[in-house]
């Protein structure tokens, strides 16, 4: 049995954890069976039949909407000989139909049609669809838990969680957002903790996006990430519970700079804010803009982007991101919002391929490395992530923080997969 404890270091974590299959098998247990794991948010089936697959670790589910509104979160997967439900990534339909034998499922998952049914005395409550035994949602965004111990979903979402969801919706004149109608997945051979690192990590700009660093000069990006070691003073986070962010907020020099553009360019998104919120909390929205951060273990909001980790092998993963719409601003400033969401993350952008790249040659350098290595006697193969540990310190909020090219939100989420695959 693999003690975590001694893998997961406060400064350091050991290579194996990236490469080691009987290591992701615990990690589909205990993170994504036992624990909260984003499934979509609430506008991805804004009306009753709409449905979209996704996956919950391994486990395939169809997130759909009833007809009284409600969400359900069902396993693609017929409860008669294992059929997958649906195919496509999203639809519409009245009902379930497995194209084996059609047996027919409502949108809640029950059993409501079987052909020949005199062969079988089974109740069919019994035969419905299999479903999280916990769903339930914040502001839009839908969370699962596979089988039931996780707890309640606001302790699991905490203080950082919540306040990174909230920033990000408060944008919005009506408090809410829905998601541009398609995904973008780019496949890539890593394992699926890099992605937690490198969307949250604070050092890498100069070097992997220089091609960004050089097209595009005069980004925000400028005075709230790049500069050199002291160069701004945004934050590296850690909220606690795995919740990790790279806070740019007090490097903004100006309001709407997270957007790249003067209060005179959207005077209408602005009076709307204002006309909604008041002068006051839109100001501050204004000024703070969206976050850039992770709720663990797979939900990443990068700005105005979300993407979904999903992790499908010890070296493999699917990088999922879509962009975020504002509801209740005009057509031309979410036409913005996604162009913007294009050149960022599409896969001739400047961030996730480069991403991408990094990560697969991370893959190559540690496949090789066995968790028997991790010993006094032999301590090959450590990964080192000690970047300002003795510069961290303790914010008055109760959040851990650094200079934003520290490892903070690194050592963040490890602390917190030590703790879950501990128990």
């Amino acid at each position: 049995m693999t003690n975590y404890g001694d893998l997961v270091g406060g400064d350091r974590v050991h290579a194996s954890l990236y490469a080691d299959e009987s290591v992701f098998a615990d990690e589909l247990d205990r993170i994504f069976t036992r624990g909260w794991v984003f499934v979509g948010h609430d506008s991805e089936v804004a009306e009753a039949g709409q449905w979209v697959t996704r996956r919950i670790g391994r486990e395939p589910v169809i997130m759909t909407r009833d007809r009284d509104g409600s969400v359900h979160v069902l396993a693609n997967r017929c409860s008669h000989r294992g059929t997958a439900l649906c195919w496509e990534h999203r639809g519409r339909a009245t009902s379930f139909q497995c194209n084996y034998h059609a047996w027919t499922f409502g949108l809640d998952g029950s059993l409501r049609a079987v052909p020949y049914p005199a062969g079988f005395e089974k109740d069919r409550v019994s035969l419905g669809l299999d479903r999280p035994a916990q769903v339930d949602s914040y502001r839009g965004f839908v969370f699962a838990n596979l089988d039931g111990s996780a707890g309640p979903l606001a302790a699991h979402l905490g203080r950082g969680g919540v306040d990174m969801i909230d920033r990000l919706c408060d944008l919005s004149p009506t408090g809410t957002i829905h998601l541009a109608p398609n995904w973008i997945g780019h496949q890539v051979h890593s394992n699926w903790k890099m992605w937690p690192e490198s969307d949250n990590d604070g050092y890498h700009l100069n070097w992997v996006h220089a091609s960004m660093v050089s097209s595009a000069p005069d980004t925000y990006y400028q005075e709230t990430v790049l500069g050199g070691e002291t160069g701004n003073q945004s934050l590296a986070v850690d909220w606690g519970d795995g919740h990790v962010e790279l806070d740019f907020r007090p490097s903004y020099r100006r309001e709407l700079a997270w957007l790249g553009v003067t209060r005179e360019r959207v005077a209408s998104y602005c009076d709307a804010l204002v006309a909604a919120r008041g002068a006051e909390a839109a100001n501050r929205s204004l000024w703070d803009g969206p976050p850039h951060g992770l709720i663990f273990p797979n939900l990443f909001l990068g700005e105005l982007n979300l993407a979904i980790i999903e992790p499908t092998s010890a070296s493999t993963m699917v990088h999922w991101h879509t962009a975020v719409q504002l509801d209740g601003v005009d057509e031309a400033f979410n036409r913005r919002i996604l162009r913007q969401s294009e050149a960022a993350m599409g896969p001739a952008a400047f961030i996730v391929p480069d991403d991408a790249a990094t990560a697969e040659r991370m893959q190559l350098a540690v496949d090789g490395v066995q968790p028997g290595w991790a010993s006094a006697a032999d301590p090959r193969g450590w990964i080192d992530m000690s970047r300002g540990l003795g510069r961290e310190r303790t914010e008055p909020d109760g959040r851990k923080a650094a200079l934003i090219s520290d490892e903070t939100t690194n050592r963040g989420f490890w602390r917190q997969y030590r703790t879950v695959m501990s128990r």
